[in-house]
C-alpha cells in the first residue's frame, strides 16, 4: 500500500536518492529542504510526478504536514558546511528532531532519524557496534554536528519511552555516490574533483587514517528496510565494513582518472577520527541486509557523474 512520506532534507545528496526510491515504490513524497546544502537540481527530474511535493523549509521552524512515515535527513554533514554555522548545525539537529517527533505525535507516524556514525568520535573500539558509547569531545570544533546528532538520539529515544512515538535510528557511516556537492569537503569528491582538474591531491595526516565507503544505492536499501520493518527501532549501523586508508583511495581515484596527479601532505584538522570501520552484524541480522557495490565498482559510477559536473 502507497503512504504518504516526508523527507527532510530531501534535495540534499541521500535525500534526493531516498525521494526517488520511494517515488519508484509507489509513494507519495513530500521533500522539505532549505536549501543550505541540498540543491534544486537534484530533485528537478522528479518536478513533473504528481506524487512529488516539494516545500521550502527550514526544518527548525515548526512544520505541518499530513503523513504516514517521515525521514528525517536534515543536517549539514561535511566537515566545510556544518562548521560553517556552528550553531546552526546544532540548532537544526536539536530542533530539527524535535520537530519531526512532535509532527510523529500527532500523525501517529513512523519517524526516521539518520544519525552517524560521529556519535563514536574517535573511537578506542574498532570496529564501532552500535552498543558502544563513544570518544567524543563535546566542545570541538566537530561537537556542533557530532553533539547535534548524539541529543537527536537522545530526543528519539525519550519520545519513544515517553510518548511511544514509532521511531527508527540508523548511524551512517562515509557515504559517496552521484549528488554529491562537488565542494563539500568529503573525501571522496575531493580527491576525485582534484583529479579530475589536475590538481594535486590533498591528503590530510600520513594518510594512514581510514575510513569505510558505502555507496549510496546500498545505504537507502539500508534505510527503505529499517523503515519497513517492526522488530528493532536502532540505533542501527549502515555502511561498508570495507576498509582504506586515505592513501589507498587517493591511488584508486588516481588510477581511474588517469591523470598525472600527485599528492600534497598536510596537518590534520583538529579531532579527526584515525579509524571509522561500521560492525554491521545488527543489520546482517535484523535487515538482513549488507552493501553490494564495492568501492571500485561505486567509483566508477561516481567520476563518471563527476565528469558532467566538474
Amino acid at each position: 500500500m502507497s503512504k504518504r512520506i516526508l523527507i527532510t532534507g530531501g534535495a540534499g545528496f541521500l535525500g534526493s536518492h531516498l525521494c526517488e526510491r520511494l517515488l519508484n515504490e509507489g509513494n507519495e513524497v513530500v521533500c522539505l529542504d532549505n536549501y543550505f546544502t541540498g540543491f534544486k537540481k537534484n530533485v528537478a527530474h522528479l518536478m513533473d510526478n504528481p506524487r512529488f511535493e516539494m516545500m521550502r523549509h527550514d526544518v527548525i521552524d515548526p512544520f505541518k504536514v499530513e503523513v504516514d512515515q517521515i525521514y528525517n535527513l536534515a543536517c549539514p554533514a561535511s566537515p566545510p558546511h556544518y562548521q560553517y554555522n556552528a550553531i546552526k548545525t546544532i540548532k537544526t539537529s536539536v530542533m530539527g528532531a524535535i520537530n519531526c517527533l512532535g509532527l510523529a505525535k500527532r500523525c501517529n507516524a513512523r519517524v526516521f532519524q539518520a544519525s552517524t556514525s560521529e556519535v563514536y568520535g574517535d573511537p578506542a573500539v574498532h570496529p564501532q557496534p552500535e552498543s558502544y558509547w563513544g570518544n567524543v569531545n563535546p566542545i570541538g570544533i566537530r561537537s556542533c554536528y557530532d553533539e547535534g546528532k548524539r541529543a537527536a538520539e537522545t530526543l528519539f529515544m525519550d519520545y519513544h519511552r515517553q510518548n511511544g512515538v514509532d521511531i527508527r535510528i540508523v548511524r551512517i557511516f562515509n557515504t559517496y555516490g552521484p549528488r554529491m556537492n562537488p565542494d563539500d569537503g568529503r573525501v571522496v569528491s575531493n580527491f576525485i574533483c582534484q583529479a579530475l582538474r589536475g590538481e594535486d591531491i590533498t591528503i590530510y595526516g600520513d594518510g594512514q587514517q581510514t575510513r569505510s565507503f558505502c555507496y549510496v544505492d546500498d545505504l537507502i536499501e539500508g534505510f527503505v528496510r529499517l523503515m519497513d520493518q517492526d522488530e528493532v527501532t536502532g540505533p542501527i549501523n549502515i555502511g561498508n565494513p570495507g576498509e582504506f586508508t586515505m592513501l589507498e583511495l587517493a591511488e584508486k581515484v588516481i588510477a581511474k582518472v588517469g591523470n598525472s596527479t600527485k599528492l600534497v601532505f598536510q596537518d590534520l584538522p583538529g579531532d579527526d577520527p584515525k579509524q571509522r570501520q561500521p560492525d554491521i552484524t545488527l543489520a546482517k541480522k535484523h535487515l538482513d541486509w549488507q552493501p553490494t557495490i564495492g568501492l571500485d565498482s561505486g567509483l566508477d559510477r561516481t567520476i563518471s557523474y563527476f565528469k558532467t559536473v566538474v
